[in-house]
């Protein structure tokens, strides 16, 4: 039993960690879309506003191979709750900050389509969401880490 609720917890971080960059993508390259449409010269000045929120998705899969390392088929039920709350804090903030990201860099994506110059400075805004998501990948690895094997 410990196995499958550890399996799905590492799922779950996966699935939601991806689905936080998917929505944000889809916000930023929309954004980018209509911009470079007005003027393509600003494809460089976008590109990393366009990307920021794809490094939630990063992280979860990151979770999910060193937590997966932990698994083994012997596994008690406790030590797969503690797998599933440690990989918690990764999912949660995955989501919730790629979805922010993505909706703060579209709209930095608008500003540098208007300002070009800007594009330097309004990278810190979505890079300040961003310092959430590392602040739920380093605390996941360090939870996992915890995990004892034979809890």
């Amino acid at each position: 039993m410990g196995y499958t609720i550890a399996m799905i917890g590492i799922a779950v971080c996966v699935l939601l960690c991806g689905i936080g960059s998917c929505v944000g993508l889809y916000k930023t390259s929309t954004a980018a879309a209509g911009v470079l449409g007005e003027d393509p010269n600003k494809f460089g000045k976008v590109m990393v506003l366009v990307l920021l929120p794809a490094t939630q998705g990063i992280y979860g899969f990151i979770i999910g191979i060193i937590a997966s390392g932990s698994l083994n088929a012997t596994m008690t039920t406790p030590a797969g709750w503690a797998i599933l709350g440690a990989v918690l804090p990764m999912a949660i903030s995955g989501i919730v900050s790629g979805y922010f990201q993505g909706r703060s860099s579209a709209n930095c994506i608008y500003a540098v389509g208007k300002q070009e110059s800007l594009s330097g400075k309004l990278i810190v805004y979505p890079g300040m969401i961003e310092f959430y998501a590392i602040l739920g990948l380093i605390i996941s690895i360090m939870l996992v880490g915890q995990v004892p094997v034979a809890l």
